[in-house]
């Protein structure tokens, strides 16, 4: 009689004991989710200043070359020299800008951006790794037994990994 109430007492204690070991691990799932949910709304977030900082920069260019193009436009039309001077002036200045100041603000920013960009797609690789990590480590236990058992007693779900979709 003792022994069948020990054994019990040991059944219950061990069930008791998995179905922590399995809220725990089903918890890191969770944070794991979290870490990269914050990821991929920081990198969200970044696309949009990136690309107006690109069309900023664009917008910056195509003024300048739609500047220079009229010009030249111009002074081939009226053969002026001061459209020839306009143009030229236009052209020295685009050069020595590039020559005197080779990152310009515009890519210091789109340089900036397209670095944050990249940081961020490591971390969100790193989190997508840490989530993989505890994904396998919460199935394998639910999986395994006995602790199939004590989850399948208290529906414990497998949980997807997280892949990246291929572009």
């Amino acid at each position: 009689m003792y022994a069948i109430i020990f054994i019990i007492i040991i059944i219950v204690v061990y069930s008791i004991i998995q179905y922590n070991h399995f809220i725990n691990l089903h918890n890191k799932v969770e944070r794991s989710k979290s870490g990269i949910d914050i990821y991929l709304t920081q990198r969200f977030d970044l696309i949009p200043n990136l690309v107006e900082c690109v069309k900023q920069y664009a917008d910056h260019e195509q003024e300048v070359f739609v500047s220079i193009a009229e010009n030249r436009a111009r002074y081939f039309q009226t053969k002026n020299i001061k459209d020839g001077e306009i143009v030229n002036h236009q052209c020295n200045t685009i050069l020595l800008q590039s020559e005197n100041y080779p990152n310009l603000k515009a890519d210091e920013q789109f340089l900036y951006l397209q670095k944050s960009l990249s940081k961020m797609e490591n971390q969100l690789q790193a989190a997508r790794r840490i989530y993989n990590i505890d994904v396998t480590n919460y199935n394998t236990s639910i999986n395994t037994f006995p602790g199939v058992l004590i989850a399948s007693l208290f529906h414990f779900q497998e949980e997807p990994f997280f892949e990246m979709e291929e572009n």
